[in-house]
């Protein structure tokens, strides 16, 4: 597949993110201020916090992880563009992964300010950040790694491999849940929620008619494409909404896109274009591997081509690649491209 590059918004801000640095808080234009909160201990770095300057304050997109070094960036951010932590008026949260939820409950703590997702993720709150549920999603992790055909020596770590991060979330229940077309009227933005799920069950990007802009969570990135699994917390065919997700804000008529990480770019429909015919290219690469004597998920996942040999992947990242094969493996069968057997591990089979 030809390579395609998205044209930058911000050339200074596509130069951080290839360095290896946190790109500077940035007036993107009049009313808006893009803010990079860093991640501790990721390779995406940051995620880009947006301040949409309101009637009585601002109103935040996303908020980043809840660890002191992260709090004080989004302070000193907002400072930079004129505003205390007191004057949030909001918090639209695109999805309930811990770099765009997690500093959530700590910022209402300290303005007041209402937080709102849509219903879809907000009923995962509880089975993912309540101590008395972890337990148990644990243990269907385990179960979907059973399936897959993870190697007993490796079962334990992955099954547990995202419990490190939990305490960078506040966990906080919404105030306000936001549907699919909702329009939000936050005087000075107006803005249209687009229900695109796939990345997570709940995932919304916020699209404001009027600028010409498209703040995309991680749903639309500039270079990088987002973990679409099979997990506990997803739908029955993630991919099969991530596609459609695509296909849905393709669609939509805008001058600039203002992703979650990386950097803010310009051509949405080529992007699009792009992401879709990379999961085909994924797609006919699963597909290839598949015969009439069946092979685990986890085989499959050991023999793709990724971006570093599997080998230094490392054990959180396993399980994503694990489970995202598993995605891609769920849609070829929904579309009567391949077969499963159940069992422990389940096997999968040509439909040819």
């Amino acid at each position: 597949m030809a390579k395609f590059v998205v044209t930058a918004a911000n050339e200074t801000q596509r130069a951080a993110w290839l360095g290896g640095t946190i790109p500077d808080v940035e007036r993107v234009r009049p009313g808006l201020w893009s803010i990079p909160v860093p991640i501790p201990i990721n390779p995406l770095r940051y995620v880009l916090v947006y301040a949409l300057e309101v009637a009585k304050g601002v109103v935040i997109i996303d908020a980043g992880w809840n660890t002191d070094e992260a709090y004080q960036a989004l302070v000193d951010g907002l400072a930079v563009a004129g505003y205390a932590i007191t004057d949030v008026q909001g918090v639209l949260v695109t999805h309930i992964h811990p770099d765009h939820y997690g500093l959530a409950g700590r910022v209402r703590e300290m303005s007041g300010a209402w937080i709102a997702l849509h219903p879809a993720d907000a009923d995962l709150i509880h089975g993912r950040y309540d101590d008395a549920a972890i337990e148990s999603l644990v243990a269907q992790e385990r179960e979907v790694l059973v399936r897959s055909g993870v190697p007993q020596l490796t079962l334990d770590e992955l099954a547990g491999a995202s419990m490190m991060i939990r305490h960078m979330v506040a966990m906080a229940k919404p105030d306000r849940l936001v549907e699919d077309g909702d329009l939000l009227e936050l005087g000075g933005w107006d803005l249209r929620a687009v229900w695109t799920p796939g990345h997570s069950p709940g995932h919304l990007c916020f699209v404001a008619p009027d600028r010409r802009v498209l703040f995309s969570g991680d749903h639309v990135l500039a270079k990088i494409t987002p973990i679409v699994a099979v997990h506990p917390q997803s739908g029955p065919n993630p991919l099969a909404d991530y596609l459609d997700s695509l296909a849905t804000v393709r669609k939509l008529d805008v001058d600039e896109v203002l992703p979650a990480h990386e950097y803010r770019f310009l051509e949405l429909a080529e992007r699009v274009d792009y992401v879709m015919a990379h999961h085909d290219e994924r797609l006919a690469e699963i597909e290839a591997l598949l015969s009439s004597d069946g092979i685990t998920c986890w085989d499959v996942a050991t023999r793709l081509t990724w971006s570093r040999p599997w080998e230094t992947i490392p054990p959180f990242m396993r399980r994503a690649a694990n489970n995202e094969t598993l995605a891609h493996l769920v849609w070829l069968e929904a579309k009567g491209r391949a077969r499963s057997v159940p069992g422990e591990p389940d096997l999968w089979f040509s439909s040819h």
